[in-house]
Formats: structure tokens, C-alpha cells, sequence
């Protein structure tokens, strides 16, 4: 089984079988002895490292738009569906974010520690003037930064 490995994957003790990828942004979020110690060992043992293509990218901002969690979503978060797009693989990570986005693309996920995440939709609730919106950013009614809320 392919697999796109997200940070968390090398900050954990965990074993992985499979055909690993990362993406090069994930490399660089590795700062610590210990992860950049199991990058090495991932790599000797085969990981690829590849940057995803644009379109993949587009497509992951888009959904993410329609999800509520364009916000949280690093670049390096991304680029981890994005690869998992272009190479029909399953996404290893513990990150809800990333996991409610690989649900609404219809990417397998497999978590490493924390339980699986549950599809959700996020909209924004302004704590100023009570307004909702599907947007992050602040509220055009009264410019309070809106929370994060389940549609």
C-alpha cells in the first residue's frame, strides 16, 4: 500500500510498511535529532520525497475552502493531500485537519496515535455580532475575528 507520511510520522515510534512518500515541506518541519533520525531510516528503507504538482495543490485549497479548515491547514499540510491525490495513496497523520480534508477528498487516512477524525463541516460564528459565514476572516458586520464552528 502506498502512503504519504505527514510529519507526525516521525515523531513517533510507530512502524510503517508500504511505499512511503513524503513531500520536501514535511522534510522541513523536521526539526529535532529524533525525527530527522527516522527520516533517515525511512529514507534508507526507500522513502521518496516529491513535491506535488499545482493542480493537486488547487484542488486541496479548493475543498479545504468548502470544508471551514483553510485556515489551519499548513502548506506542508497541503502538500501532504495533494501528493496523496497524485499517487492514490492512503495519508498517515494524526492531524484532524488533515484527516476532514482527505474524508471530504475521498483519500483513505490512517491515523498513528489519536483516534480517526470525523467529516465535518466548519462555519464561522462572529462572537461580536452573531453573524455566520462559511469564510474565515474577520466579520464585515462589525470586524470581530469570527470562531470556528460545526455546521
Amino acid at each position: 500500500m502506498r502512503r504519504v507520511l505527514d510529519a507526525t510520522a516521525f515523531f513517533v515510534e510507530m512502524p510503517l510498511e508500504g511505499e512511503l512518500f513524503t513531500s520536501p515541506l514535511v522534510v522541513d518541519e523536521l526539526a529535532d535529532a529524533r525525527s530527522r533520525c527516522r527520516f533517515e531510516a525511512f529514507s534508507a528503507a526507500g522513502l521518496q520525497v516529491i513535491a506535488p504538482g499545482r493542480d493537486s495543490i488547487q484542488r486541496v485549497e479548493e475543498v479545504s475552502q468548502k470544508s471551514g479548515d483553510a485556515g489551519v491547514l499548513s502548506a506542508a499540510d497541503v502538500e501532504v493531500l495533494a501528493l496523496a491525490i497524485e499517487i492514490s495513496a492512503e495519508v498517515v497523520s494524526d492531524d484532524f485537519a488533515i484527516q476532514n480534508v482527505a474524508h471530504h477528498l475521498g483519500i483513505p487516512v490512517r491515523p498513528l496515535q489519536q483516534r480517526r477524525a470525523k467529516k465535518r463541516t466548519w462555519r464561522f460564528l462572529c462572537p461580536g455580532c452573531g453573524r455566520y459565514s462559511d469564510r474565515p476572516g474577520e466579520c464585515p458586520v462589525c470586524g470581530a475575528v469570527p470562531k470556528r464552528t460545526i455546521k
